[in-house]
């Protein structure tokens, strides 16, 4: 089972699971963990050590999601991912979103953190669209 981390700057975490809480129902082994300005790098660093740890209980692996690629979140996620000393094994992802975040239901029975990874990338990355202006011609049966 994977279980997961959201991971960003400031309070967009912990807004995206509870929109998710909203609209999806809990979603089981998600943890949030913010970056705040009172808290500093060092304060991240713990608090993902801590939250890492509880997600990492029972999982065969733990995918974090991060807000973006080389800010905080990114570079403290990295570290334990790419520590051989990390287990359950790590996986980071940058640009989390709303359908991500939902769609982790979908991956979260593999055992290859890896391989659940590259899923939930590919659920996702069709639901990045750009809106058109679509012209039809209205039905003709009134």
């Amino acid at each position: 089972m994977i279980h997961f981390i959201v991971a960003t700057h400031g309070p967009l975490a912990s807004a995206l699971l509870e929109s998710s809480r909203m609209v999806y129902g809990e979603l089981p082994n998600v943890r949030a963990v913010t970056l705040t300005e009172e808290a500093g790098i060092d304060g991240f660093q713990q608090a993902f050590s801590r939250v890492l740890a509880d997600a990492s209980e029972g999982a065969d692996g733990v995918l974090v999601l991060c807000d973006m690629q080389s800010g905080t979140p990114w570079n403290v996620a990295c570290q334990f991912a790419f520590s051989p000393k990390t287990t359950p094994p790590v996986a980071v992802v940058a640009g989390v979103n709303f359908p991500m975040l939902l769609q982790t239901d979908e991956v979260s029975h593999f055992c290859d953190v890896h391989a659940a990874t590259r899923q939930l990338i590919a659920l996702t990355h069709p639901t990045l669209i750009q809106a058109e202006l679509t012209v039809s011609a209205p039905p003709d049966d009134f």
